[in-house]
């Protein structure tokens, strides 16, 4: 095996590389999300209605990111890395034009498929491709990657949508990605540690099913899930608590909010290497109980109150996500990218279900019943942490 090694020249290619594919890829698949508050008084739609545009592309994400994760073995992680990023910058320029609704969730449906190989491939291409002691903080780089991308692509879609319109603002940031798409290309090294081969139906129901007979690593898989899907329904609705007095945020200001992910990018290295320091279980469950801290914080109403809230719950949230991505990683012994696959699948699936039922909670609780819902799933994660502790 050639691993890449800590501060090689390679080292800092692919961690550049890996950076900017999760920038580029969640500073457009979640652009519309503080747009939710504007599509439902431009459509005159509900907010659960709204939420679609977000939970129509991450649901068939989740899917997309199985197919991914096969089609790689046959044309290479790389090669499916770059064409997803090229595609995806695309489609949201193109999606800009969307005349109505219903085209727009289409349209953003079609995104979903179309980003799902960068998600679905970097976790694996990290763990080949990086020696085991690097994985715990490249794979945080790469998350702060997913972190920063968010915060940027909210806040220049609020910035833009105030100065100009929300197709404006879609139409520049998949112009900004697909710049960054095309350098991507050129810098992240050629894998040296997987192998192309024919596509095989019978190895890939396999290879799926070694990974779901092993219950320790499904608890770690199912925790995507629980913590996608609590971070998606307090971003959901966020907006439509502080666009109503007495807050009465205006679109710039409600992306402004999204400034907070920069602590995401600090909490996804910092506790992915505590982990790898202390243990993952001890830090996970640690990073679970800021999050909630987080959570509850907002039901205070001092503005500034709820942004230390909102601030906290990001900290925690991508901490958990940076610790449980690189402990599937080295809980598979083989197949990585579709042990990847399936953790990514039930994290997006999280987002799309989840994140469009909680708006049920909004509708009849208003705030109090979102964050009580949030807390229930943060809640229910402990026991998995536990048991995916256990060795086959």
């Amino acid at each position: 095996m050639v691993y890449i090694k800590m501060n090689s020249p390679e080292y800092v290619k692919a961690s550049i590389a890996l950076f900017f594919g999760g920038f580029v890829t969640f500073s457009i698949l979640y652009t519309t999300q503080p747009l939710l508050p504007v599509f439902s008084k431009e459509f005159h739609i509900s907010a659960a209605s709204a939420s679609l545009t977000v939970s129509a592309s991450t649901g068939t994400l989740a899917f997309m990111m199985l197919v991914a994760a096969s089609l790689s073995d046959v044309l290479g992680k790389k090669k499916i890395m770059i064409i997803s990023m090229l595609l995806t910058s695309m489609l949201s320029m193109f999606i800009a034009m969307s005349p109505n609704f219903p085209l727009l969730v289409v349209f953003r449906t079609l995104l979903g498929i179309s980003s799902a190989g960068i998600p679905s491939l970097a976790m694996a291409y990290v763990a080949e491709e990086f020696h085991p002691t690097a994985i715990g903080k490249v794979m945080g780089l790469y998350i702060s990657g997913t972190s920063i991308g968010g915060m940027a692509g909210r806040i220049i879609t609020g910035l833009l949508t105030d100065f100009f319109s929300w197709r404006t603002a879609l139409f520049s940031i998949g112009a900004l990605a697909l710049i960054l798409s095309i350098v991507f290309a050129f810098i992240l090294p050629t894998p040296k540690n997987s192998e192309k081969k024919p596509f095989n139906i019978e190895a890939v129901i396999k290879a799926y099913t070694v990974h779901l007979k092993n219950k320790p690593l499904l608890s770690l898989i199912f925790l995507g899930f629980l913590f996608m899907g609590s971070f998606v329904t307090l971003y959901n609705y966020i907006g439509y608590l502080l666009s109503e007095p007495p807050y009465s945020f205006s679109q710039s200001l409600l992306g402004f909010l999204f400034i907070v992910y920069i602590f995401g990018s600090f909490s996804s290295v910092f506790l992915g290497k505590k982990a790898d320091e202390h243990g993952h279980s001890a830090t996970l469950i640690f990073a679970v109980a800021l999050t909630i801290s987080g959570a509850i914080l907002t039901l205070f109403p001092p503005v500034l109150v709820k942004i230390i809230g909102i601030s906290l719950f990001t900290y925690g949230f991508f901490g958990c996500h940076s610790i449980a991505s690189a402990w599937i990683g080295e809980r598979a012994d083989k197949n990585k990218a579709q042990a990847s696959s399936l953790y990514l699948l039930f994290y997006y699936l999280g987002s799309s279900l989840v994140g469009t039922f909680g708006g049920y909670f909004w509708i009849h609780f208003h705030w109090a019943g979102v964050i009580l819902f949030i807390t229930a799933l943060l809640l229910s994660s402990l026991p998995f942490i536990r048991y995916a502790e256990k060795r086959l």
